[in-house]
């Protein structure tokens, strides 16, 4: 819960960002100011820094409740881009947590569920569900207690604050036995999910430590949020795990959103430990139960009585094919050549087996005798590209200079005629 002005007591062995948030709910509303270019909480001491920035006033005790609606999301796609839970999906996703029975959440890279969390915790005072962020964007330290939130790397299992960090992540999980505690996970769909395996597992040891020798066959209940293509990835790592039909939206992706139909809907998916037929699907958003899977799945998932199952992955009614013997996307068909289903247009080559450099096939290119003399060429080929680059260059820098002399000597001749006439 957020510190009220009255309460606060500044500690001085508190972390700097801490006692920062704590200074900065002192403030009377009219001086709490949030710098937009810097994503920064500004104290007093350093208005005069951000004079030239873009500025947010009258920071209320809401908007501090809610820092991702009030810090821009990371958007580069390469490194750290950040989509957030739409609010339906957020509530949802809140909503089940409670109904399951759960009563502390950790939020491993799902902000926004985590200040959903607290908020609805610090409405109702009989409340004693919580949560713990770990997250890679340090900018959520100014907004949460130590014991709240932790800067964390997910794909190496990284605690920038070290030891410290890491013991308040143990206190959370180990907390009554580990009894009430769940994982919910949204990694950056460009991860691999092997690495993303090995942490998640780390902190379900983590979990386990708290654990009496009788429960150590339990699992650490988890949500692992996750496009339904990487279903057989994430199974292989974890067996036990299910895929629901929930489709999850993002309030600033183009194409994760609710209420798109065909192909366009949104591709992510819950990956659960939990048995489905505990998880109740909102009907209201056409899921529906189906008796013989014993699961909520989506309308146009339609149970196919050749596979024993509903078979659909991605919301469409999906097609049985007698030929590959289980059930295909719509638009595919079966390929004699290739002999199993595939898209229409598709090449049927398949990939070359062999070595790429020689075109041998008794070793592959990392074997081959002739990598020397690829490299070398390929070094050749890279240094001649750089010498016309440079080339090109010189003579646009070149042509440059050349223009600017003209232009000088016309300037210079008009000076000289204007004084002529002027004479």
């Amino acid at each position: 819960m957020l510190f009220f002005p009255a309460l606060v007591l500044v500690s001085p062995q508190l972390p700097t960002g801490v006692k920062r948030y704590l200074k900065f709910i002192e403030l009377p509303l009219s001086q709490r100011k949030f710098c937009q270019r810097c994503q920064q909480l500004l104290l007093p001491d350093n208005w005069g820094k951000h004079q030239e920035h873009p500025v947010v006033g009258d920071v209320s005790i809401t908007q501090l409740k809610r820092p991702s609606q009030l810090l821009y999301p990371l958007e580069n796609k390469k490194t750290n881009a950040q989509y957030l839970f739409a609010d339906r999906s957020c509530q949802f996703l809140v909503d089940l947590l409670s109904t399951l029975g759960f009563r502390r959440v950790l939020c491993v890279g799902t902000p926004r569920l985590h200040e959903l969390i607290r908020l609805n915790a610090s409405g109702d005072k009989k409340s004693n569900f919580k949560s713990l962020l770990l997250d890679i964007d340090f900018r959520y330290s100014q907004f949460y207690m130590e014991d709240s939130f932790c800067h964390y790397n997910m794909f190496n299992h990284h605690f920038f604050d070290g030891k410290a960090a890491l013991e308040v992540c143990r206190a959370f999980l180990q907390e009554d036995k580990g009894e009430g505690a769940i994982m919910v996970t949204d990694p950056p769909f460009g991860g691999l999910v092997e690495p993303l395996a090995v942490t998640f597992k780390k902190l379900i040891a983590i979990w386990k430590e708290g654990q009496s020798q009788d429960d150590n066959h339990k699992e650490l209940p988890i949500f692992w949020i996750f496009p339904y293509f990487f279903e057989s990835r994430i199974c292989h790592f974890f067996p036990s795990f299910c895929m629901l039909d929930y489709q999850v939206d993002y309030d600033n992706h183009a194409l994760y959103k609710h209420g798109k139909t065909g192909r366009k809907q949104s591709p992510v998916r819950i990956f659960t430990n939990i048995p489905p037929n505990k998880i109740i699907l909102p009907a209201e958003e056409g899921y529906r139960f189906c008796p013989l899977c014993q699961r909520y799945v989506s309308l146009e998932n339609q149970h196919c009585e050749h596979c024993n199952s509903c078979t659909s992955k991605d919301g469409r009614k999906w097609n049985h094919c007698f030929l590959c013997k289980k059930c295909v996307k719509p638009s595919w068909i079966h390929c004699s050549i290739c002999n199993h289903c595939a898209v229409p247009d598709h090449s049927c080559k398949g990939p070359k087996d062999g070595c790429f450099i020689c075109g041998e096939l008794d070793h592959k290119r990392t074997t081959c005798p002739n990598i020397s003399t690829s490299k070398r060429a390929n070094k050749t080929v890279s240094k001649q590209k750089q010498r016309k680059s440079n080339k090109m260059k010189l003579e646009t820098t070149k042509g440059t200079f050349m223009n600017h002399t003209s232009v000088t000597r016309q300037k210079k001749r008009r000076e000289r005629a204007h004084q002529y006439l002027c004479s």
